[in-house]
């Protein structure tokens, strides 16, 4: 007596990353930005044509988890320098806090500040969020890797600090 073939599994597709709450997709061009930098400068997105870009948008300064992803991009700098990427993390803080954030924990990459949230909202990471209960308004720990014509490569939703900046750097020199 013949033996009953095992049951064929289904067939699973690799899910494509749903694109942001605002619509902005990769595949797309990145919204222009203009915004303070930690070190006094105007970092403009027109002035980094040609450069790899790694935005990464986290909630505030001097907080645990976005302490340890500056500190773990910081420490990356080089290599993402050498893969020929410019990293820069966002959030609604302050330049003079920036500085303090940067100072105290001896960050290398450069922090932008979007005190007005335009970039944010342009971005899609400004939304609701819940936290024991009470609903606020938030950024949404999200990274995006912009090619060198300004294009979204990439999107990292919901990001999880551990082991972020390492599988950031590996997809931009896959890139």
């Amino acid at each position: 007596m013949a033996k009953a073939a095992p049951p064929k599994k289904p067939a699973t597709k690799t899910a494509k990353p749903a694109a942001m709450p605002n619509g902005l997709d990769v595949g797309q061009k990145a919204p222009a930005f203009a915004l303070p930098a930690d070190d006094g400068s105007v970092v403009k997105m027109k002035d980094l044509k040609g450069k790899k870009l790694v935005l990464y948008f986290y909630p505030k300064d001097m907080t645990p988890g976005c302490t340890t992803e500056a500190i773990d991009f910081s420490a990356q700098k080089k290599a993402f320098e050498k893969a020929g990427a410019e990293v820069f993390g966002i959030s609604k803080d302050s330049v003079e806090r920036h500085l303090k954030f940067r100072e105290k924990h001896d960050l290398a990459v450069r922090l932008l500040s979007d005190e007005g949230g335009e970039m944010l909202e342009a971005y899609g990471v400004w939304a609701e969020k819940s936290l024991y209960g009470r609903k606020f308004m938030g950024i949404n720990r999200t990274t995006f890797l912009i090619d060198e014509t300004g294009v979204i490569a990439r999107i990292w939703q919901k990001v999880k600090v551990k082991n972020h900046a390492d599988e950031v750097l590996d997809a931009v020199k896959a890139l």
